[in-house]
């Protein structure tokens, strides 16, 4: 470690808690107060918006790290610009609402940008059939990760502690396998971030973390799983499988919405964890049985999988099938919950 990034680390949390106290403080002004209806998980008017105090932050020391270690790479390029467009897109849907399609193209613009600078620009050959076709699905997985991690910010504290308990793990693996490579400073610089706003977003949460947390955690870590995949094959498979819980439930929500002829476009309350919540009567008991998930059950699987110990697929299978049955168990999808 050097000393630019043992700063920043240092700053991040303190810097992440005291913005989102501002966020908090003036979120009337602000016009940030997410009131209740029928498909929300909490009962009282609640600010909302904290998490542009995480994007602002990170994407500050960020500039900063890149500047002081001289490191302007194509990784950097894309996190900054993509995060700061959806941030940006997400603050402003937080305190008036953007229509979807708007939101979308403003997604795919942030996707296509990541893509470009990962995967698209280090390679020469950019007429390959090939190339253009497989960029096309990594923008499409980058939209729906984006929007996956906003769907699934639906009680208090379950983006927060996933993200932690995602990403450091990520961020140690990473670290191992490939110690010269930035991508573990950018996640442990992502971790320290979002503790500063965990304080905050446990229950009974005091500050929501809306879009502009949501979304921009998840096209920051679709940039580095993105970023992954050009590396190694075993670190693109250990990501997919640490986000295993969020990826299985929104997924089988999504699916058993589709073929039920519900309104996938509306905001509903039909995800397994809501369901969870509800039933458990305990936002915190949920958010804390998924990162135990996350610690106990995926991380040694993703582990595995780096120390190529087991294949990436059939690692990805045994791991996902209990939580599959999990999320069918927990009535994924199923008519939103009614209070």
């Amino acid at each position: 470690m050097n000393l630019p990034f043992i700063l920043a680390l240092l700053i991040a949390a303190p810097a992440v808690y005291l913005f989102s106290a501002l966020v908090c403080r003036h979120a009337v002004t602000l016009k940030l107060i997410d009131t209740p209806n029928k498909r929300s998980s909490h009962a009282l008017p609640t600010p909302s918006g904290g998490g542009i105090a995480i994007a602002i932050v990170f994407l500050l020391l960020l500039v900063f790290l890149s500047i002081q270690l001289n490191n302007y790479d194509l990784l950097h390029l894309a996190i900054l610009g993509a995060g700061t467009l959806i941030a940006l897109v997400g603050f402003i849907d937080d305190r008036s609402h953007i229509p979807a399609h708007k939101r979308l193209l403003v997604h795919f613009l942030a996707a296509g940008w990541v893509v470009y600078c990962i995967y698209i620009k280090p390679i020469s050959h950019t007429s390959d059939l090939y190339l253009w076709v497989t960029s096309l699905f990594f923008m499409i997985f980058l939209v729906w990760l984006l929007n996956l991690y906003n769907f699934m910010d639906g009680i208090d504290a379950i983006t927060s502690s996933e993200t932690i308990t995602v990403t450091l793990p990520a961020a140690f693996i990473t670290w191992y396998v490939v110690p010269h490579d930035p991508s573990w400073m950018i996640l442990l610089l992502l971790v320290v971030s979002t503790v500063g706003f965990t304080f905050w977003n446990l229950p009974p949460a005091k500050l929501f973390m809306g879009d502009s947390g949501s979304a921009f955690l998840g096209i920051v870590i679709g940039a580095l799983i993105l970023h992954a995949s050009t590396i190694s094959k075993p670190l693109f498979y250990a990501w997919i499988i640490l986000l295993g819980v969020y990826l299985v439930d929104a997924t089988v929500t999504l699916i058993r919405r589709l073929t039920t002829g519900q309104k996938i476009h509306q905001a509903h309350r039909s995800h397994a964890y809501q369901h969870a919540a509800l039933r458990f009567q305990s936002h915190g008991k949920v958010s804390l049985i998924i990162a135990l998930i996350n610690i106990v059950w995926l991380m040694p699987a993703a582990w595995a999988v780096t120390m190529q110990q087991i294949n990436g697929p059939l690692a990805i299978t045994i791991t996902f099938t209990p939580l599959i049955f999990l999320a069918i168990y927990f009535k994924a999808g199923k008519t939103a919950i009614q209070r």
